[in-house]
């Protein structure tokens, strides 16, 4: 320490806060300013970032309440236009069935009108062959010309024995 005491200069000692004065007098002329500004913008720059992703973020969110609200309406559609499918396969099925009892009753009474006119056709046959048969019978009666009620029933009998109804 004794060394340091003699080497002490007071000529230099000032010579040397006269430079630091200086230094300190120019760097706050010329850099302080540059460095307080940019750590400023520097600073502007991070809460500029930040409200940002801020606003990102609220972005964000709206945009997933409107995805949610979109898929919801969708859905809402998909099962809207399923109803109505099922309504309308409701309704042409019941169409259907209504056709097809429509078409069943046209076939079942033309059967019937059908079988009808074949019973009245199979009646009059019938008729026209018990007439022919009486004509027959009739006509042997009266060349048998017997006398005797007894012999025409006889006869009358055996003729119809031997006549098959088909």
């Amino acid at each position: 320490m004794e060394t340091l005491l003699n080497d002490f200069s007071p000529g230099l000692f000032a010579m040397q806060v006269v430079i630091l004065i200086i230094l300190l007098i120019l760097m706050k002329k010329f850099a302080w300013k540059p460095i307080l500004n940019s750590l400023e913008e520097r600073e502007t720059g991070i809460e500029d970032a930040l409200e940002a992703a801020e606003n990102a973020r609220k972005e964000m969110q709206n945009l997933q309440a409107d995805n949610e609200k979109l898929l919801k309406e969708a859905r809402a559609e998909r099962e809207a236009m399923m109803k109505d499918a099922r309504d309308i396969r409701d309704n042409m099925l019941a169409e259907a069935k209504e056709d097809a009892k429509e078409v069943t009753s046209k076939l079942i009474e033309k059967a019937q009108a059908s079988i009808q006119q074949e019973k009245q056709a199979a009646i009059a046959d019938i008729k026209k062959n018990v007439a022919e048969l009486s004509i027959g019978i009739a006509e042997s009666v009266i060349k048998k010309e017997l006398s005797n009620k007894k012999d025409q029933l006889e006869l009358v009998e055996g003729l119809l024995k031997d006549v098959t109804l088909n």
